[in-house]
């Protein structure tokens, strides 16, 4: 088997509440929608690893994973802005839910899972949908994230001597968590890819982050624009990402696959399709194929159309890693269609907008590669101004960390 997927029932447990934009339901119909598609036909799927607070403690505080696991069970004396304030529970971004901590943990396990079987050389890939929650903080929640299980998945793998990591996250949010947790090691390079701090929460990830000291190089930056299209996000891609993978020459490739950069995500301004975030999905895949005999965990993350785009974006996910990639013309089926109308039921109407009928939305993923020329007109379709924006963010991040690498970040060549 060359690809791991890791699954349970009890991921769909990681449930805040009604009104909350993170429904568990956009997992259950991605493992419904793969199923019915026979991307995951003969695939034995992996449960997640227990985990235990040894584990935990690698990233997040005993303090506040004490504190998780009694405001879950009902037993907290804190006060509702005390909790808070303390450790970004009870908020209405991350409300307080029966046994949460082990909820969290489970996600936790998932990754741990997917990032034992790369490791162990039992396979090549692993994916773990449930995974992503790249927000969280050593001693709070935050951004609907309990526990980081990608920093904890990376602790566990530099404990097994690996010294070149590189994480890639393409959520339409900055991936704080994972970049703090690392910015002071070398040996992790942190990748992000999300839509401009001025115009989104967390309102961290400028090009200018780059890491301190000895690990200067190591946060690499992209900020997007509201309103980018999957020719000139891919342009950005493209131009900034393969670069540093090379440059670093990572062992294994951990991908936080949000999806929340959709045209259809109602938390974000970012403008691509299905089709232009499987196209990342499939570049994530070849660099880890080319650079990292290919080792990759690809991991979830954002996604707020629950119905009509997560489903199919991580449908897209599991086919990747398969080498099963689904042309974007794909009918989703009539009996999978009934289901969705039939689950968004269980979904606040503001996250619940009606399922799409095929594998892709007729997105143009045909980039023009940048190429240094800032004067250059742009393609036919593309405002001289959208390229122009684009473009400057391009050359905002190479800037900032293309010459601590030795590269020259006005050659493409670079």
């Amino acid at each position: 088997m060359k690809t791991a997927v890791i699954w349970s029932d009890e991921f769909l447990d990681y449930k805040w509440a009604y009104t909350h934009p993170m429904s568990p339901v956009r997992l259950a119909l991605t493992m419904d929608l793969a199923r019915s598609l026979g991307v995951l036909d003969d695939v034995e799927t992996i449960p997640p690893l227990p985990v235990g607070d040894d584990i935990l403690r690698t990233v997040h505080t005993q303090g506040y994973i004490d504190a998780v696991r009694a405001v879950g069970s009902g037993m907290a004396s804190l006060s509702g802005p005390m909790l808070e304030r303390l450790f970004g529970l009870g908020s209405e971004d991350n409300p307080v839910f029966d046994r949460m901590h082990d909820a969290g943990a489970m996600l936790v396990g998932g990754t741990l899972a997917a990032a034992q079987a790369v490791h162990s050389g039992q396979v090549q890939r692993a994916v773990n949908i449930g995974g992503g929650m790249h927000h969280a903080m050593a001693g709070h929640a935050a951004g609907f994230c309990i526990y980081n299980d990608a920093a904890v998945a990376i602790e566990w793998l530099l404990a097994q001597g690996y010294d070149r990591i590189a994480y890639v996250d393409i959520d339409a949010h900055h991936g704080d968590g994972v970049q703090v947790q690392f910015e002071h090691d070398p040996r992790v390079m942190t990748i992000s890819l999300h839509q401009h701090p001025a115009t989104l929460w967390p309102g961290t990830g400028w090009p200018t982050e780059v890491g301190p000291d000895d690990a200067a190089g190591t946060a690499v930056n992209v900020a997007l624009m509201p309103g980018i299209e999957d020719r000139l996000w891919l342009r950005a891609f493209h131009a900034t990402v393969p670069s540093m993978i090379a440059a670093f020459k990572p062992q294994i490739i951990i991908s936080q696959i949000g999806v929340d950069s959709h045209r259809a995500d109602p938390l974000t301004d970012l403008a691509l399709t299905v089709d232009g975030q499987a196209m990342a999905m499939r570049a994530l895949r070849d660099l880890a194929d080319k650079y990292c005999e290919g080792r990759w965990v690809a991991i979830g993350g954002g996604g707020y159309g629950v119905i009509n785009v997560v489903p199919r974006a991580w449908t897209h996910l599991l086919a990747t890693a398969l080498d099963r990639d689904i042309d974007f013309t794909t009918p989703v089926g009539a009996e999978w269609l009934a289901s969705a109308v039939d689950l968004s039921a269980q979904v606040h109407p503001d996250y619940s907008r009606p399922p799409v009928g095929m594998m892709g939305d007729n997105g143009d993923v045909d980039y023009v590669p940048w190429d240094g020329d800032a004067g250059a007109a742009p393609p036919d379709g593309i405002s001289d101004a959208a390229q122009q924006q684009t473009d400057r963010a391009i050359l905002a991040t190479r800037r900032a960390v293309f010459p601590l690498h030795g590269l020259d970040p006005e050659d493409p060549r670079d």
